[in-house]
């Protein structure tokens, strides 16, 4: 029986690649998945590290880093390999019940988490331009929405990168500013040497639970293998190909570039804004910090117009960029669970379950906005809620990705197995920790 000629079919499943343009090309769901993690909500996050703790937490950035990339390289895997998302693949492994339970938390989470973003972009568009919050809640959640309905998949892809961009607003804060680097590597080596004087311990851990808990996110796991599914699906052939040894190992490559400078990308951020909270706020006596919105308008004062108009227009943009990660991510989520037609290469009229989940999540959070929810306690819940589910979604992620039945032979290695289970291991003794200070 003659071997079929898969060479056409590679030729047409690989776009061509070479230089800028091929290396931004080869960037997608993970750039877009880490720049989506550097959200207001993050955003505050970071600023309340940086304005209480100076440089004491950078050190958990540098920790979290690589085993961001390890989970988030086991998501993308897992969607490319097997060709379905992150929650049809817990559906397998895992009882009917429990998978309901994950994804059903997972949807209040990214919901509140939306009230907490709408509710900030709104706020930094206010402290930027005047006027009331309301028109600016709703103008951005309807924006949100919208842009996901209307826009085909290739044109969303495309907004959702050009967003990234908006997180250099925060490398041009650090910019602007003068650094003391040598305290900075000084208090990241030795951070124990210089904790501030009358904070209680449990705040100083349960500001590392937050940091832990803001860069290993389940919404980050859903979408990242919900669009290399889609990215797939787009390629002709690519279902027949992935057993094809030049272009599996030419596509896990692409994932693990994607993966690598996407989550890097999201932690430099992240450092920028402890680092640029740190030697504006904190060393001007500012150390209760709780929205991103709050760390902009501090600032003014002591870092000038330019850094402020930096911040507030950051958190504007990172907040167009993860509202539709996080109602995307639920989206899919739901539609694999039960079946529905899904994805935003689909039109509304062929995927309506998945659009009204989007339609859903997103409505319900700006309404939270509109009635202005408590920004610190949206955070605390939701921050709970995805402590609660992030370990067994953890441990369900590593139980497929070691599993041939459901990865072919694209089961991930030993190096990966360790760092993944150190994340989960990590992840857990977070949650324990947060669920005994509470």
């Amino acid at each position: 029986m003659a071997t079929p000629d898969t060479s056409n079919a590679h030729r047409e499943a690989t776009p061509p690649e070479g230089g800028l343009n091929g290396l931004t090309r080869r960037l997608g769901p993970g750039l877009i998945t880490g720049a989506a993690d550097d959200d207001p909500s993050g955003i505050a996050t970071y600023s309340q590290a940086g304005s209480q703790f100076r440089f004491g937490l950078v050190w958990t950035l540098l920790l979290t880093t690589p085993l961001m990339i390890g989970i988030q390289m086991l998501s993308a895997r897992i969607g490319w390999a097997t060709g379905t998302g992150l929650a049809a693949n817990i559906a397998r492994t895992c009882p009917r019940w429990l998978t309901l339970v994950l994804v059903g938390l997972l949807v209040v989470a990214n919901t509140i988490n939306i009230a907490a973003d709408v509710g900030a972009m709104a706020e930094a568009a206010r402290l930027l331009t005047g006027g009331p919050h309301m028109p600016y809640v709703v103008g951005f959640g309807t924006a949100c929405v919208l842009g996901q309905i209307f826009f085909s998949y290739e044109r969303s892809v495309r907004v959702l990168k050009w967003l990234t961009l908006a997180l250099f607003a925060y490398v041009a804060v650090v910019l602007s500013v003068q650094v003391p680097w040598r305290d900075v590597t000084v208090q990241t080596l030795t951070p124990w040497a210089h904790y501030p004087k009358g904070v209680p311990l449990s705040a100083y851990a349960s500001m590392v639970v937050a940091v832990l808990g803001t860069t290993i996110s389940p919404y980050l796991f859903f979408w990242q293998a919900s669009q290399e599914v889609e990215d797939n699906n787009r390629r002709p052939g690519a279902a027949q190909l992935r057993t094809h040894p030049e272009y599996a190992a030419e596509h896990l490559l692409r994932i693990k570039l994607d993966t690598y400078v996407g989550m890097v990308f999201s932690n430099v951020i992240a450092l920028c804004i402890v680092i640029a909270t740190a030697v504006t706020l904190n060393l001007n006596g500012v150390t209760n910090i709780q929205t991103s919105s709050q760390a902009a308008q501090a600032l003014r004062p002591v870092a000038g117009e330019f850094a402020f108009a930096l911040f507030a227009l950051g958190i504007v943009g990172t907040g167009l960029l993860a509202v539709p990660v996080l109602a995307g991510s639920a989206a899919y989520a739901v539609s694999e669970v039960f079946g529905w037609r899904r994805g935003l290469s689909r039109g509304f009229r062929s995927a309506r379950g998945f659009y009204l989940i989007i339609v859903a999540a997103t409505g319900i959070g700006t309404a939270m906005s509109v009635f202005e929810l408590d920004p610190i306690r949206a955070l605390i819940w939701s921050a709970m809620v995805n402590g609660v589910i992030s370990v067994p979604i953890m441990v369900a992620m590593m139980w497929i990705g070691q599993s041939r039945r459901l990865m072919g032979p694209h089961t991930i290695s030993r190096r990966h197995r360790v760092l993944g289970w150190t994340a989960t291991l990590v992840m857990a003794l977070a949650v324990i920790f947060m669920l005994l200070t509470q």
